[in-house]
């Protein structure tokens, strides 16, 4: 009979449970953003001081950053729904990661300033 055990290396049972942890990727708002953090929301508390992997779009791109919560608190209930604000500080950022964060950043600044208006006259339509 065929050995269906297709397993690269032999599993090995355990005396005692061992204890660990799943990453799981969440849905978020980002509030908003800058070079080295960010405010977000979320349906669900984090701890503070705890280290997380963010996945972030910066438009046409995304990029992973480890970050730091810095605080958490309730932002907003409604409708029995609690939604929790934390503001995250970005750390360990790779160097091609903190240039796309920081691209990212000064194109949503520049999109957000009114253009400067040096002299202007309002001419009637007669058409």
């Amino acid at each position: 009979m065929a050995d269906d055990n297709k397993r690269d290396a032999e599993r090995v049972a355990v005396p005692a449970p061992l204890h660990g942890e799943v990453m799981v990727f969440q849905p978020m708002t980002i509030l908003d953003v800058s070079a080295t953090g960010a405010q977000i929301e979320t349906p669900f508390a984090l701890q503070l001081d705890s280290l997380h992997d963010f996945r972030i779009s910066l438009g046409e791109r995304s990029v992973v950053v480890k970050g730091r919560i810095a605080h958490c608190h309730i932002g907003e209930l409604a409708e029995g729904v609690v939604i929790y604000r934390t503001g995250v500080e970005f750390v360990e950022v790779s160097d091609h990661v903190q240039s796309a964060m920081d691209h990212f950043v000064e194109a949503l600044k520049l999109s957000f300033r009114a253009p400067a208006i040096l002299d202007a006259e309002l001419a009637d339509d007669h058409t």
